[in-house]
C-alpha cells in the first residue's frame, strides 16, 4: 500500500515572513466563511463550504518556519465517512530554495487509499498552489 501524504510546494519571491503571516490569513486565501483565528499556537478555527466543515487546532507554530493545524473535527457530506479528516494534520514548511522562499504542504493523513484524496489532492491544488500562491505573489488570493 502507498501511504505517501499528500504534498505540494510552491517558491517565488516572498519572505519567510510573508509565507507565514499569508499562511495564517485563512480567510484571504482558502474559505471566505472562516472563524476563529489561525495566528498563534493552540488557536481554533474552523472553515465552512455550505454544509461541509472543518475545524482545525493550531498546533505547532515555529515563526518563519513551520505552522501545524490538527483537524479536531470535520463534516465532509460528499463522503461515506464524513469524517474522514478527523485527526490528520496540514503541515505547512517554510525554507529557502536559492533566493526564493519555499513553502511545503503536507495533509498527513490524506493518503491515495482513502476515499476523499482525488477531490481532496484538487481542492489543495487549488487552494494552496492556486490561491496562497496569488496572496503570497499578488497580495490577493482567491478564496471561496
Amino acid at each position: 500500500m502507498n501511504q505517501q501524504n499528500y504534498q505540494c510546494s510552491i517558491a517565488a519571491d516572498f519572505t519567510p515572513r510573508e509565507a507565514f503571516e499569508g499562511i495564517s490569513q485563512v480567510n484571504e486565501w482558502w474559505a471566505k466563511n472562516f472563524e476563529g483565528s489561525a495566528e498563534k499556537l493552540n488557536d481554533v478555527f474552523t472553515v465552512r463550504f455550505g454544509e461541509t466543515f472543518v475545524i482545525f487546532k493550531v498546533t505547532e507554530s515555529i515563526t518563519c518556519e513551520k505552522i501545524v493545524w490538527q483537524v479536531t473535527d470535520c463534516y465532509l457530506p460528499w463522503l461515506k465517512n464524513k469524517t474522514e479528516w478527523n485527526g490528520t494534520s496540514v503541515m505547512f514548511e517554510i525554507s529557502s530554495l536559492g533566493d526564493k522562499t519555499q513553502v511545503t504542504m503536507t495533509h498527513i493523513g490524506l493518503v491515495p487509499e482513502i476515499e476523499c484524496f482525488s477531490g481532496c489532492e484538487a481542492g489543495w491544488n487549488r487552494h494552496f498552489k492556486g490561491s496562497l500562491f496569488k496572496l503570497l505573489t499578488e497580495h490577493a488570493g482567491v478564496p471561496q
